[in-house]
């Protein structure tokens, strides 16, 4: 969706925020919506399994596999 925005939409959008909002708001605003999406990102991350624990995990079935086969 928001890949289809070009140059002239995000000048047309800033134009409006910067009627909307006027010009002592908007870094305020800026700043907002970039913590915003920061938290966002670090949630979201935090919810996904990271490569090291996957790694982890298949080192240890692996490991897991050749015991009970040895033993089997």
């Amino acid at each position: 969706m928001l890949t289809n925005i070009g140059i002239p939409g995000l000048v047309l959008i800033l134009v409006i925020a910067l009627i909307i909002f006027g010009p002592s708001k908007l870094p305020e605003i800026g700043r907002a919506c970039g913590r915003t999406l920061t938290e966002f990102k670090n949630a979201s991350k935090s919810l996904l399994p990271s490569e090291d624990n996957n790694e982890k995990n298949v080192e240890l079935k692996t490991v897991e596999k050749k015991k009970d086969q040895s033993v089997g």
